[in-house]
């Protein structure tokens, strides 16, 4: 009886022991890996276009021009003995009146010297190309460089005012040697000139080359600076017009060897009027910098739209000017008059403004790194 208990009991537990081993088991989650770090994705080339308008900031052009003397003319006297008319007194002498060519100065250099403001403005647009480096999950370095077709043009005007005197005089012996004196011509030439200089200058294409350095405040958002090179073809244009108005008064007086003075009489005033025309021009490759900074926001893979703000400036580039006058007489006997006259300057131009701009950028990624996909 006692065996067969026991025989009951070891079926029992046999049998528990097969239902157990049926039963389903039970495991906890698996242990994965952290997911890897998502790729750089501002890391690579790109290439875009843009587009904006040029601000030109104020610009101080400066015209100064040097004026060829006039050749007004300084009087002579020469002294004749022997007067034919005169058969009874062979020393009698007569002054004889003439002008002895020379240089006096006129007010035209002062009136086409003037500083006057002068900016630039117009549309821009053309294309970029760069490289981005993505340092850590928030920095960006890159190198850019663009090309821009330009109509940044602009105008501007300077008036000037000049004024000259010169005063000349000759003396010559007059009279028989029992009466002999003297006879003074004296001249005074005076000018008052107006002259306006006319800028017209402007950039026709610029370029850039710059370094950006930017932070990430979210993965797709990036704030930058930037700085570096600015190149481009400048031209200018200058107009000089002047008006020189001249006036000549003449006198003369007689003083006799026993110290008699006589007046001989005002002989005469004489006016004349030139005109100065000419002007220069100048084209020219400037090479200036920059400063700046932007916004870039990658909308979609691959793709992002920038706004930035960039000053330059290029410098200056000199304008040299020639403008002429024709001659002028205007008395009938020719004692006041001018020769061709000249005056050689130079104008100073500089080019500056502020460039906002928007524009598109496609990223190609080449060499960014491709995303781990994990396997289990």
């Amino acid at each position: 009886m006692k065996k067969i208990a026991l025989s009951v009991a070891a079926l029992a537990l046999s049998a528990g022991a097969a239902v157990a081993a049926d039963l389903p088991s039970r495991k906890g989650p698996p242990v994965l890996p952290p997911p890897p770090p998502a790729p750089p994705m501002w890391t690579g080339f790109y290439a875009g276009l843009n587009a904006g308008y040029g601000f030109g900031t104020n610009s101080n052009t400066q015209a100064y021009s040097l004026a060829g003397n006039e050749n007004w003319g300084d009087p002579i006297i020469g002294v004749r003995r022997g007067n034919p008319d005169l058969e009874d007194d062979v020393d009698a002498s007569y002054p004889v009146y003439g002008l002895n060519p020379v240089f006096a100065p006129s007010g035209v250099g002062s009136a086409l010297t003037s500083a006057f403001s002068h900016t630039q403005s117009g549309f821009i647009g053309g294309g970029q190309i760069g490289y981005n480096y993505q340092w850590g999950s928030n920095f960006v370095l890159g190198i850019e460089a663009d090309i821009q077709g330009t109509g940044i043009r602009g105008t501007g005007h300077g008036i000037g005012v000049g004024s000259a005197t010169y005063s000349s005089s000759a003396s010559g012996l007059v009279g028989s040697e029992s009466s002999e004196g003297i006879d003074t011509w004296t001249g005074v030439v005076s000018a008052s000139s107006l002259g306006v200089t006319r800028v017209n200058a402007g950039v026709d294409w610029m370029g850039t080359v710059r370094g950006r350095l930017g932070y990430l405040f979210t993965p797709a958002m990036l704030l930058y600076a930037t700085g570096g090179l600015t190149y481009g073809g400048a031209y200018a244009s200058a107009t000089n017009y002047a008006v020189n108005n001249v006036s000549s008064s003449q006198s003369f007086s007689t003083t006799e060897k026993s110290g008699n003075v006589f007046p001989g009489g005002f002989v005469g005033t004489e006016a004349l009027s030139q005109t100065f025309v000419g002007g220069g021009n100048k084209s020219s490759t400037l090479v200036g910098w920059n400063v700046g900074g932007g916004l870039e926001w990658m909308f979609m893979p691959n793709w992002s739209l920038k706004a930035e703000a960039i000053y330059w400036n290029m410098g200056n580039m000199n304008v040299a000017t020639y403008s002429v006058a024709a001659p002028s007489v205007s008395a009938s006997d020719g004692t006041v008059g001018s020769v061709p006259s000249i005056s050689v300057g130079n104008t100073r131009v500089n080019y500056q403004g502020v460039i906002a701009r928007a524009g598109v950028n496609y990223h190609f990624n080449w060499f960014a790194p491709a995303p781990v996909v994990a396997s289990y």
